[in-house]
């Protein structure tokens, strides 16, 4: 699908729950599977409820709501009336919701009673608590006669190394993402039934759940507990997906949990993986305990979705894959010229879903939005002669040591190959005015600092072997399940 290819008068809504056989089943709960029918009458309710509350044309909304089917239906009945969507965590503090009430400014809160009493208390003064009142009224809706070019979603950068910021989307992108990625790399069928691990706030997990399925009658499921291995097991169990919406952290501890080999995964065709670097010892692993093909990729909120992936039977361990359909990608360096197969640089897409800009930000929108429908990463990347992407770590997160730059993903990746290390996450600290590399060990075993230097010393240049080696239980996430860098940046020297 092109761009000259979507009609101009285009609304979500209608495209990817109307059109759908009423009869056929949508979402799986733990209530029981709804029908395409079902919630497009909760869709036209809840667009009615948003009407009657003022919200108007071009109106932001913000969701906070756990994973349930009145998630889904209050999106699309924003969509509906041409609003404009926003999701955030459920499980964030009072100063977080403080910061995104204050941020969007939007014209109403929806939020359920894990969230109420936190968004008060932020100054949420246009809060909607969601329950079944909210879908009382007339299941008949219009659709606002929206276009293809109107902006339609927010998705938030993850704020993993500063303030989270609105990459502004218009309706065009997550059309164009299904055709391009759920139709043009995972052959979305269907029949086909989707798990996600990471909750429906995270657009990776709400598109591969409740929008990429939709757009062929397929199915996706919607479950309010927290993910883990455990949950997932029982999920697969009683459902039986085709495709699990994972990430590398997760994939870790199913495959390091103790039940693994009694699981039944012959339902799955395929697991995406995404979020965040996949290591190719954790890809074999996978691999070795659950034997489910992995098709790991990368995308961003700038460009809507993933824009550089694997195919199914044909990925490269430890790679990124080749760039989607549609997309055009370069390896760019500091003045945005190319850089030659093999050598690191910034990561540079183009493509008709990227972000319009991000929102009070005309700086740093500037930097990152650098000509129409194109985004210049703060990914660093390098590019094999077959055209396959490897990740190479954040540009903000180089370190210079001995005067030389070192991008932590190689340390790490150096570590994660010692059959020791479970995870691992490397920033820079002082010494004497030094930057030095220090390493967060999340071991499997007894195993010495020493011996994890030592390793490194024998596969990387000596100036990368880590100076401190701190070994603890967990490594800290942000909301969306990525290393969070400036938590551990902040840890005492």
């Amino acid at each position: 699908m092109r761009y000259e290819d979507i009609p101009r008068s285009f609304n979500l809504a209608t495209q990817f729950v109307d059109r759908n056989p009423p009869s056929r089943t949508a979402l799986l709960t733990s209530s029981g599977p709804v029908t395409y029918g079902a919630l497009a009458s909760l869709v036209n309710q809840a667009g009615n409820a948003l009407l009657a509350l003022g919200v108007q044309r071009g109106d932001r909304v913000l969701i906070a709501m756990n994973d349930s089917v009145e998630f889904v239906a209050v999106w699309y009945g924003a969509q509906k009336i041409g609003a404009v969507t926003a999701e955030v965590y459920t499980y964030l503090q009072v100063k977080d919701y403080k910061y995104f009430v204050d941020y969007v400014s939007p014209r109403v809160v929806l939020a359920d009673e894990s969230t109420a009493d936190k968004l008060r208390s932020a100054g949420a003064e246009n809060l909607v608590v969601v329950d079944s009142s909210f879908f009382s009224g007339s299941d008949v809706l219009a659709a606002a006669p929206t276009s293809k070019d109107d902006v339609a979603i927010w998705k938030f950068t993850t704020g993993s190394t500063g303030a989270p910021k609105a990459c502004v989307l218009t309706a065009r992108s997550p059309l164009l993402s299904f055709s391009w990625y759920a139709q043009g790399v995972l052959d979305i069928q269907p029949d086909d039934v989707v798990l996600p691990v990471p909750k429906l706030f995270f657009g990776y997990a709400r598109d591969l759940t409740a929008l990429f399925p939709f757009g062929v009658g397929a199915a996706g499921i919607v479950f309010a507990e927290r993910s883990t291995p455990e949950k997932l097991f029982e999920l697969i169990a009683r459902y039986r997906p085709t495709i699990l919406v994972n990430v590398p952290t997760m994939m870790s501890a199913m495959v390091a949990h103790p039940e693994a080999s009694e699981q039944d995964f012959s339902s799955l065709r395929l697991c995406t993986s995404a979020g965040e670097a996949l290591p190719a010892s954790l890809h074999a692993r996978w691999m070795d305990t659950f034997g489910v093909e992995v098709v790991d990729g990368i995308g961003s909120s700038e460009a809507y979705h993933i824009y550089l992936s694997n195919r199914p039977g044909q990925a490269k361990r430890g790679s990124l894959g080749q760039v989607v359909p549609g997309y055009r990608a370069r390896v760019v360096d500091l003045d945005g010229a190319p850089v030659p197969d093999g050598e690191v640089g910034r990561l540079e897409i183009v493509g008709e879903t990227i972000a319009l800009e991000y929102f009070q930000a005309p700086e740093k929108s500037a930097e990152t939005f650098p000509a129409p429908h194109t985004v210049v990463s703060g990914d660093l990347v390098t590019r094999d002669a077959d055209g396959f992407f490897y990740y190479q770590g954040r540009a903000d997160d180089l370190l210079k040591v001995g005067g030389v730059w070192v991008a932590p993903a190689e340390i790490e990746n150096c570590l994660l190959a010692h059959p020791s290390v479970v995870e691992c996450a490397v920033v820079g600290y002082q010494e004497d005015g030094l930057t030095r590399p220090r390493a967060f060990v999340v071991s499997s075993g007894s195993v010495e600092a020493s011996e994890l230097q030592d390793f490194v010393r024998s596969k990387l240049a000596p100036h990368k072997y880590p100076r401190d080696v701190r070994f603890v239980d967990a490594l800290p996430k942000t909301a969306s399940g990525k290393l969070d860098r400036k938590a551990l940046k902040g840890e005492d020297a």
